[in-house]
């Protein structure tokens, strides 16, 4: 029988019967993936065909919790969501803060399997673990926000709430799930496989306490690890002052931002958009999640112009790139506004922000025809953005639906492609890999897409030492940051606790709170069997090594201004070291070796 910080229980609920079932953790996967992104991983490469169509009724979406959600560990709040995603058909895993997590747990549950397809649109309601199937007809339609208030009318008002908004209910690729109204579970689709369930959301309350195997362990590593992070100068400073932010100025001054659609990787007006800018005229409150030493979220409010008074979450440091410098546009508010619709949309602020971009670039290049769009799609324009949001929000007119496909569908429609600053079709984030070397392979080798927080390698290449226009040694940084990113999201905290703590520091945590006795090498070991696992999920789904790739304007046109004027990305230095490192042969396929070495030689 699992014990410790596990509840040591996972509800099934199917849609298509209505049958709801309860079972147990699997003890040896606990130990072998401790929860979470690794847990829910292993459910999905059992239970799901890497083959099938995301959005067909057959692909199941986990909302798992790890084993530090509901503790007093730092920053354990965190809810992942895991399923084949919509947006490339990789394996998607999506994270998200807040307060779910741990109220998720507190009814009794570490995971949620959700399968089938409901006739019509239903939502949940885990009542101190009592499961009801509700009716949700009234709310198919509602924004993000709308729909967050409504449950808790219908439900408790204390409970915590999981919903995808109009653009999950409409498939849109690019559609998020949104908890507790503005915070998002972004990247690779999630949203719209929820929504091909005719599933509207989640509402949880609990009151059942989270034990620890060993208290008194467990509060001496809680408050070790407390101590670090209030001594570093992110997590115990400039988050809290400036939230997320605060990388715009950090990250330009580098000549890593890119901008309008990547033609360039420095923008002048960066500090109109700045985490320093957003403080001083914007924001209400810092917000934090549970547990939570930090308090990086931003509650805003637009205090002058034409969105006078409009209020919400963020935006954070990836939304204002991609709908600020990646637009070419520095007006805040606008950057602000653009923010807010995403969220009431449920919609991925990367991947909206860069597939208006694209659609920029296609438009003044002349390859989009100017009657497919119904407004002008210049650069550097902040009406454009917003009203470009709406459409993609709603799906009107052709051009949007076009846009809630990503940009990759985009520009493929317009027969450019290479427009489409994405990897494995999913739009790259605020780290322009020209001038910032490890975390271009990151994109290229990430197991859902283009993504930085699967390996953030900017933690060493500009906030720490290591040199970022070097390619030797950037194999070895990329796979350490993504082994330990993946146990470390499979554990239920934060990655930006990673700041101030290394492995030993969390293997401590979850160690003391679960009794898996557990190293740092271990706790590696855990995080590289996970990636690996995921590793095998893609390749079964077809991809290859060919997948493993960045646009050709990051590999070929260097950047045109700023320090780090005329660079370029040349990826082949380090793709085949990045094999040799994780121990895979050169078509990027894992050993048999390997496999034996991790335990997974069973599941090739």
């Amino acid at each position: 029988m699992i014990s410790g910080s596990y509840q040591g229980k996972i509800l099934r609920v199917n849609l298509t019967s209505g049958n709801v079932k309860v079972e147990a953790i699997n003890e040896e996967w606990a130990k072998k993936y401790i929860g979470g992104r690794g847990y829910g991983t292993r459910i999905i490469l059992k239970e799901v065909d890497p083959n099938i169509d995301p959005l067909s009724k057959e692909n199941k979406v986990i909302i798992a919790t790890g084993p530090l959600d509901g503790t007093l560990a730092p920053s354990s709040g965190r809810v992942m969501v895991i399923t084949k995603g919509a947006l490339n058909g990789a394996i998607a895993c999506s994270n998200s803060g807040g307060h779910f997590g741990p109220a998720l747990k507190q009814t009794g549950y570490d995971m949620i399997i959700l399968e089938g397809k409901a006739k019509e649109p239903v939502y949940l309601w885990i009542n101190k673990g009592k499961v009801e199937i509700k009716c949700a007809k009234h709310l198919w339609g509602k924004l993000v926000d709308e729909t967050d208030k409504l449950m808790r009318e219908e439900t408790h008002p204390e409970a915590e709430t999981m919903a995808i908004g109009p653009a999950g209910e409409k498939l849109a690729l690019i559609a998020n799930v949104m908890f507790n109204g503005h915070r998002a579970a972004g990247r690779t689709g999630v949203g719209a496989v929820v929504g091909s369930k005719n599933l509207k959301g989640i509402a949880v309350r609990g009151n059942l306490a989270v034990n620890v195997a060993d208290s008194e362990k467990f509060m001496e590593a809680v408050c070790e690890t407390r101590d670090i992070l209030s001594k570093d100068a992110f997590s115990g400073g400039g988050a809290a002052l400036y939230g997320t932010a605060m990388l715009v100025n950090v990250i330009n001054s580098v000549g890593g931002f890119p901008t309008r659609n990547a033609h360039d990787a420095y923008f002048p007006e960066a500090e109109k958009i700045s985490g320093e800018t957003l403080r001083d005229k914007n924001l209400i409150r810092n917000e934090g999640c549970a547990e939570c030493p930090i308090g990086c979220g931003r509650v805003t409010e637009i205090k002058e112009g034409k969105y006078k008074g409009e209020h919400g979450g963020g935006p954070e440091y990836e939304s204002i790139w991609a709908l600020g410098a990646m637009c070419g546009i520095s007006d805040l508010n606008a950057v602000i506004m653009a923010n807010y619709l995403c969220d009431r949309y449920g919609m991925d602020t990367i991947s909206a922000g860069s597939t208006v971009a694209c659609a920029m670039d296609l438009y003044e290049n002349g390859f989009m025809p100017k009657d497919d769009a119904p407004f002008t799609l210049n650069f550097g324009s902040g009406n454009t953005l917003v009203e470009s949001i709406k459409l993609m929000g709603e799906q009107k007119e052709k051009l949007g639906k076009l846009l809630a496909q990503g940009s990759y569908r985009l520009a493929e429609h317009y027969g450019h492609p290479e427009l489409s600053m994405s990897a494995k079709k999913q739009e790259f984030p605020a780290y322009d890999p020209r001038a910032i070397k490890g975390i271009g392979l990151e994109y290229a080798t990430s197991n859902r897409g283009a993504c930085h927080v699967r390996g953030y390698t900017i933690a060493a290449e500009v906030l720490g030492t290591a040199d970022r226009l070097k390619y030797e040694g950037k194999a070895e940084l990329a796979k350490t940051f993504q082994d330990l990113t993946a146990a470390l999201d499979s554990t239920g905290i934060c990655l930006f606790t990673t700041f101030g703590l290394v492995g030993k520091n969390i293997a401590a945590l979850y160690s003391t709170a679960t009794g898996n006795e557990c190293d740092e090498k271990e706790f590696m070991k855990i995080g590289e069997r996970i990636w690996n696992l995921e590793k095998l999920f893609n390749l079964k789904a077809g991809f290859t090594r060919k997948d493993d790739t960045l646009p050709p304007r990051i590999t070929k046109e260097p950047i045109k201004t700023g320090p780090s004027k005329g660079e370029i990305e040349k990826l082949d230095k380090m793709l085949d070291d990045y094999y040799k490192v994780r121990g895979w042969d050169e078509k990027s396929v894992p050993t048999k070796e390997k496999l034996e070495e991790l335990g997974l030689s069973q599941l090739k």
